[in-house]
């Protein structure tokens, strides 16, 4: 089970210094504004909600989903699933935040906990319990283990996460873990969420804040793991480091000394006195070769980034 390509680690080691840099800023720059925590919060939920939904096929809008959650309203249109996945995954979040302290311990009643506030009043009967049948999954590169496996797998799992045999840093363990839950698909329906949720137990509990997988990256984050499951995790640790990169610039973004002048790629390479072209700068970026990050389908960074990578790049010549 534990089949891991640890070969992307060398690659990564500045993206790793670089998040961890930029959660140490975020630590010692605490306790931000209330109002302003209140709001990012709120708002990331709200963005959680809508692209952990999207990506499993919900139709409602960032917008819809906001008017959902935060007006009560009902969109004509959209089925009664629907909303129940948007208010169930809102309430999932609430008890995420619950449960978490400095000394959280990854365990299984807190997975199933949330699997069960995920599909409460759509499927009850399987709500919070784990699978006791076969399933498959369309698009995948595997069959899911065998039913009677599920509960000894999840535990191993568990067991592997609260002990990181691999000294994995908290960044590698999250993903690990989030391929690994994938890998065993414990439920009938339900997992993609309840993994993405669980997942950021593990990197909330250290101070990260969430890390979230964007409608837009749907295609990017089933290759990813299906990779994954070849032992190759490259492109799921870029894709983790990516997401984790955005919301940590959103919390830095709202400190009061904050002087980051993050913009469009676009926009930079537009300027007169830009160095390089477009293309060259969004590949750095999709890459995580430059301090950059993901609103819709744009890209953004900002000059200092990029002239600290030629930096760094002419000195190891």
């Amino acid at each position: 089970m534990w089949n891991i390509d640890m070969t992307y680690r060398e690659e990564f080691q500045e993206v790793f210094d670089r998040l961890y840099e930029k959660k140490q800023l975020l630590q010692s720059s605490r306790p931000l504004p209330t109002m302003a925590l209140n709001k990012i919060r709120e708002s990331l939920s709200i963005e959680w909600t809508y692209n952990s939904n999207s990506i499993e096929g919900n139709t409602l809008s960032l917008r819809e989903t906001q008017m959902v959650l935060q007006e009560g309203i009902t969109v004509k249109g959209k089925s009664l699933r629907e909303h129940f996945e948007t208010h169930n995954h809102d309430k999932a979040i609430d008890y995420l935040f619950s449960i978490l302290n400095d000394n959280y311990i990854l365990r299984s009643i807190d997975i199933l906990s949330l699997h069960g506030l995920v599909l409460r009043s759509i499927e009850d009967e399987f709500a919070g319990r784990l699978r006791n049948g076969g399933v498959r999954i369309t698009g995948a590169n595997f069959v899911p283990p065998n039913a009677n496996k599920v509960s000894d797998l999840v535990d191993e799992l568990i067991q592997f996460i609260n002990t990181n045999p691999l000294q994995l840093n908290d960044i590698e363990l999250a993903t690990v873990f989030h391929h690994k839950l994938v890998w065993i698909h414990p439920f009938f329906d339900g997992n993609g969420r309840t993994v993405r949720l669980s997942m950021n137990l593990l990197l909330m509990r250290c101070g990260f804040p969430p890390a979230i997988i964007l409608k837009n990256d749907r295609k990017k984050y089933y290759e990813a793991l299906n990779q994954a499951n070849n032992g190759n995790y490259q492109k799921m640790i870029l894709l983790m480091c990516q997401a984790l990169e955005r919301t940590l610039n959103i919390y830095l973004n709202a400190m009061p000394d904050n002087d980051n002048d993050y913009q469009k790629i676009s926009d930079i390479v537009s300027e007169p006195d830009a160095l390089y072209g477009q293309e060259y700068i969004s590949l750095l970026a999709r890459t995580g070769k430059i301090d950059a990050y993901k609103e819709g389908r744009n890209w953004y960074t900002s000059k200092l980034a990029i002239e600290n990578y030629m930096a760094n790049r002419k000195r190891k010549r």
